[in-house]
């Protein structure tokens, strides 16, 4: 399965924020979409979820057989301020997301089982969501997602302000994660995207560009990458 992106634009005004993109994001793989902030980071993300109408172009999905299938509307989307409905308990969030998607997940497992996973401690389980920290609402948001199996995942800095421990925990659950999707990671940290990511992508001047991997973690890469997004913020 690949996500292929033809003469993707978007401008807000004056301001033209993606510029005729063409890219194709391919399954097994964890893309790093690498940007300085306000480089159109979220405003890419909200044209792949349909949460804003962009200007031209076309996104779909291309199966093994070459078929194109439209985007679905239930792209899995996690947010870096995670949004959950803190007036239930974990429990109750999580039997409520199961009850109404049973017909769509398969091979389901207990609740019990899925908190395990995500490595939600027996004591935090029945507490509501309000009463939750930052990290453990970002893995109720993450679990949902990942149950919901989406073809693609969309990750804008979901672990930009977790604590280590917590962040470690994410980054293998994606990686466990990614055999079956394409997820694509956007953040502003270069040493993240390093560490968690198969393929970086940098976003500058509206348009994407692959970073040759055999460079990756080097000096002359980091330079490389600190430049163009320094000349992309004066732009």
């Amino acid at each position: 399965m690949k996500f292929k992106v033809e003469h993707l634009s978007k401008s807000f005004g004056e301001k033209r924020v993606l510029n005729d993109i063409d890219f194709t994001f391919e399954q097994g793989k964890i893309y790093g979409l690498l940007g300085r902030n306000g480089a159109g980071k979220t405003t890419l993300f909200n044209c792949f979820n349909s949460d804003i109408k962009y200007d031209a172009g076309m996104l779909f999905f291309e199966t093994e057989e070459g078929l194109r299938e439209p985007v679905p509307e239930d792209i899995g989307y996690v947010l870096s301020t995670p949004t959950v409905p803190e007036f239930m308990t974990g429990r109750e969030f999580l039997k409520f997301f199961l009850e109404i998607n049973e017909d769509r997940i398969a091979s389901p497992k207990t609740i019990d089982e899925y908190f395990d996973f995500m490595s939600i401690e027996p004591q935090d389980r029945n507490k509501l969501l309000k009463d939750y920290s930052h990290g453990m609402k970002n893995k109720m948001q993450m679990l949902i997602n990942i149950i919901a199996q989406p073809n693609l995942l969309l990750l804008d800095e979901p672990l930009t302000s977790l604590d280590v421990v917590v962040a470690e925990e994410m980054k293998q659950i994606l990686r466990s994660a990614k055999n079956d999707r394409i997820i694509i990671f956007s953040t502003h940290i270069l040493d993240l995207a390093l560490d968690l990511c198969d393929e970086i992508v940098l976003l500058s001047h509206g348009e994407l560009e692959v970073v040759d991997k055999s460079n990756l973690g080097s000096d002359e890469f980091k330079e490389k990458i600190i430049a163009a997004l320094k000349e992309d913020g004066n732009a």
